[in-house]
């Protein structure tokens, strides 16, 4: 059969639709959750300690995505990077098995938490929902994100600006009518021991950090569809920079608007702080009407999330490192296996509890991926010469070194638990890799 009548990746995706993908993955039904968890890690407003660091984190390692994904702009984002920077060294082989191997735990578990939020939210309708009736919920949306996933990348492309359009009003609806009602009393209402500077603080300042960073998680989907965007070596890196610094301006900006209306002693216990918010202002079909809109943008943000992570799989097959059945195309031009099994079992990890999926997704992620992909960087610096860099990173090696630094700092004050998860998966995908190595050499 002619190469030429095969399917195949379309780039189709320009500056606006991968701005927009990133920005509704990042800006999901996360802050919505967590902003009570931020507050309670560390007792007060001092908080936005914790979305700082993590704005300044996500800012450092976009700039490590933005030169990798211009130099190599292919789907697959970390395992193509890693699997082009070691080629030909000891670690060519072993890195991208581990970050695939990894990949299997984490990238359910990150969509999983977007299903979980939206049946919470959901909640606040369905005042009598159970804990099963909720996973079930959750469980549903993820099947209905599938299907619509079940088609070519043109006709997704129009579709994520229309979920980023619900996302920015969502956002702008809380900043706008927080500031109008903006009380500086409440919003800076420090307790005594805010700033203690002890161990203590220290630790609840890593948590509240990892929790921004959940929320952050996503300025780099669009380099997961890398084969799908238009001039990658331009696009990428704007689209990375430009989602950052606009959702960090979103997050600082709505955290104050809320913590201005509702006081923080109460937002922490709050289930729905987003509603609570507009019900505090008296308005409750308002907060009616936000909770809908939430729900738009935890849907946008999960539908963002499967079409990026179920391009890795994908990738990975075409190179021999996983099943050569994830490798075929559907006639419409998307990986449909690829797309039908991640999507499969981001439902199945649906009825875990949110704050595991957050914490163990994280962690998983940060040894074989993060520190794995600033390693590449430094790599391909020293030694690929051959690998040309249409952007590079400003101020080189300061971001990836900071970037370095505060993932070190999230995995170590996770606590032992997820410490030893994160550890344990890439254990077992050492020992998973010498199995599948010494099968692949018997085929030989």
């Amino acid at each position: 059969m002619d190469s030429a009548n095969q399917p195949r990746l379309e780039r189709s995706l320009g500056l606006l639709q991968a701005t927009a993908l990133n920005m509704c993955n990042m800006v999901g039904v996360g802050p919505f959750i967590t902003i009570p968890l931020i507050l309670a890690s560390m007792g007060g407003p001092q908080c936005m300690l914790g979305w700082l660091l993590g704005a300044v984190l996500a800012l450092s390692d976009g700039l490590v995505w933005s030169e990798l994904a211009a130099a190599m702009p292919g789907s697959g984002g970390t395992y193509l990077y890693l699997r082009t920077a070691f080629r030909d060294t000891r670690w060519g082989a072993l890195l991208p098995f581990l970050f695939i191997w990894q990949f299997i735990f984490s990238a359910p578990l990150e969509i999983a938490s977007g299903y979980i939020g939206f049946s919470q939210y959901l909640s606040y309708f369905w005042r009598s929902m159970s804990p099963w009736h909720m996973k079930f919920t959750a469980a549903a949306v993820g099947v209905v994100v599938m299907v619509l996933l079940y088609r070519r990348i043109s006709a997704i492309g129009r579709m994520t600006v229309v979920l980023w359009v619900g996302m920015l009003l969502t956002v702008g609806s809380i900043i706008v009518s927080g500031m109008a009602h903006f009380n500086a009393s409440l919003a800076f209402d420090f307790s005594r021991n805010a700033f203690s500077f002890t161990r203590g603080f220290f630790l609840g300042l890593g948590g509240a950090t990892l929790l921004s960073m959940y929320c952050f998680l996503g300025y780099y989907d669009i380099c997961f569809v890398g084969g799908e965007v238009r001039r990658p070596e331009r696009v990428i890196p704007r689209a990375i920079l430009f989602s950052v610094i606009g959702v960090a301006l979103i997050y600082v900006v709505m955290n104050l608007a809320i913590v201005g209306v509702v006081p923080w002693r109460e937002a922490m216990q709050s289930r729905y702080v987003a509603a609570r918010f507009m019900e505090q202002l008296h308005w409750p079909r308002a907060a009616a009407a936000l909770t809908v809109m939430i729900l738009w943008t935890a849907f946008a943000s999960v539908f963002a999330l499967l079409l990026g992570y179920s391009r890795v799989p994908y990738a990975a097959a075409l190179d021999g490192y996983f099943f050569k059945a994830f490798g075929k195309l559907h006639p419409g031009g998307f990986p449909s296996l690829s797309l039908l099994v991640i999507g499969g079992l981001a439902v199945g990890a649906s009825f875990f509890k949110l704050d595991w999926v957050i914490s163990a997704l994280i962690t998983a992620r940060i040894l074989a991926q993060f520190i794995a992909q600033i390693a590449a960087l430094h790599h391909i610096r020293r030694k690929r010469a051959d690998i040309a860099r249409p952007f590079r990173m400003w101020l080189y090696p300061l971001p990836s070194l900071v970037a370095l630094a505060g993932w070190c700092y999230i995995f170590l004050t996770s606590g032992w638990t997820y410490a030893l998860f994160g550890l344990g998966v890439l254990a077992t995908g050492v020992a998973a890799f010498a199995v599948w190595r010494r099968q692949a050499l018997h085929r030989m």
